[in-house]
């Protein structure tokens, strides 16, 4: 992979790894699901996309820790396959979230980004623990590379090519 190509989100597979049929490689994206991760992926037309990956902000046993962790930001990447090139175009998109009681309230914010983004969040938060000692009571790090990293593998080993789109269309 050339300097490139990493810049525009071109992730290329291994030489001499064979092209998967498009099926096979939907399947691989959606077998990248799993429980105790904080993202899923599912199937959609928003966008023209074919699926979509995004954090489990709305989902009742994540909520509760991306609230206490104050995120701030939803993430969400787009893909399309096009099996005549044997490549997965995506496009990322952010929207704010603002914590009402607790539950989630997603927005497009004033500050809506799409194209290729990569970003990080982080914190943590000292108070008492139910013992009295005084301690670290959560940590948290939520990345894009977190969502985006497991996607690229599945497409890539599937012998296809990752694109990500900033201008123009899935």
């Amino acid at each position: 992979m050339g300097f490139l190509d990493k810049l525009r989100g071109i992730k290329k597979p291994a030489e001499g790894v064979a092209a998967k049929a498009a099926g096979e490689v939907k399947a691989a994206l959606l077998a990248v699901n799993r429980p105790t991760a904080p993202f899923q992926i599912t199937e959609t037309s928003e966008h023209g996309a074919e699926l979509v990956a995004e954090w489990k902000i709305v989902d009742a046993s994540w909520y509760e820790i991306f609230a206490k962790a104050g995120l701030s930001k939803v993430f969400k990447v787009f893909m399309k396959l096009h099996p005549e090139s044997s490549e997965v175009r995506s496009i990322d998109e952010e929207w704010s979230v603002q914590w009402e009681a607790g539950v989630p309230n997603l927005s497009i914010s004033k500050e809506h980004n799409k194209g290729q983004m990569t970003e990080v969040e982080f914190g943590q938060g000292y108070a008492f623990t139910e013992d009295g000692s005084y301690g670290q009571v959560y940590k948290y790090k939520f990345r894009t590379s977190e969502i985006k990293g497991p996607l690229q593998e599945a497409v890539t080993n599937a012998g296809w090519t990752w694109r990500g789109v900033t201008f123009g269309k899935l």
